[in-house]
C-alpha cells in the first residue's frame, strides 16, 4: 500500500466538501462520514440505511460490528446523511451504492472520487481513501483528543505509530486546540 497523507487545512476540506455536494450526495456523504468518524474504507462502504437510521431517525452512534466501539455521528455527518437520503433516487438499502448495481461501490471507484476531488482543489500530496481516516486522526489530535484512544481506535501498538499515521510532524509543535464546544 502506498502511504497517503492527511488534509491538514480546514479550508481544503471544505473545497473538497463543496465540489463532492455539487456532483453526487453520496460521494459527499463518503467525504464527510469518512473524516469525521475515522472508519475505515471497506466499513463505510458496506453501510447501510439500517446502520443510520433507527425507527427514521438518524442515530447518534453507529454500531459497527467489526470494531468494539459505537461511533459517534456528529451534526455534519447527520446533516450528510440526511442529504443523501433525500437525493436518493432508489431505496438500495447500502449508502454507497452503485448506480449502475445497487451495490457498494468498489475501493477502487472510492479511490477515485477521492483523489480526483482532491486534485480538482490543488491539493499537493498523495491522497487517497486511508486519507479519510487520516484526516480525521489529524484533526481529532489537533482538537485534543488523547494519542492513547487514537491509538486504540487505529489499533496500533505504539504512540509513535499512531502520530506517524496520523502524519504529526516536529512542525506540529503548537498546543492542541481543546475545544469542548458546549
Amino acid at each position: 500500500m502506498e502511504y497517503v497523507d492527511p488534509i491538514r487545512k480546514i479550508e481544503q476540506i471544505n473545497q473538497i466538501k463543496q465540489l463532492l455536494k455539487e456532483r453526487s450526495s453520496r460521494d459527499y456523504l463518503l467525504f464527510v462520514i469518512g473524516i469525521n468518524t475515522g472508519l475505515r474504507i471497506n466499513q463505510l462502504l458496506h453501510l447501510t440505511r439500517k446502520d443510520v437510521l433507527a425507527q427514521d431517525r438518524i442515530r447518534d452512534f453507529l454500531i459497527v460490528p467489526s470494531i468494539d466501539e459505537a461511533i459517534y455521528l456528529n451534526t455534519n455527518v447527520k446533516r450528510a446523511i440526511e442529504y443523501h437520503l433525500a437525493e436518493m433516487k432508489r431505496t438500495d438499502d447500502y449508502l454507497f451504492a452503485s448506480v449502475k448495481t445497487g451495490k457498494p461501490i468498489s475501493r477502487q471507484q472510492a479511490y477515485r472520487i477521492i483523489s480526483q476531488a482532491a486534485q480538482q482543489v490543488g491539493i499537493p500530496g498523495k491522497i487517497g481513501t486511508h486519507t479519510l481516516r487520516k484526516t480525521f486522526g489529524y484533526h481529532a489530535y489537533r482538537r485534543g483528543i488523547a494519542i492513547s484512544f487514537l491509538q486504540k481506535r487505529f489499533k496500533h501498538k505504539t504512540r509513535t505509530t499512531t502520530l506517524d499515521y496520523i502524519g504529526v510532524t516536529s512542525e506540529d509543535n503548537r498546543p492542541p486546540e481543546i475545544d469542548v464546544d458546549l
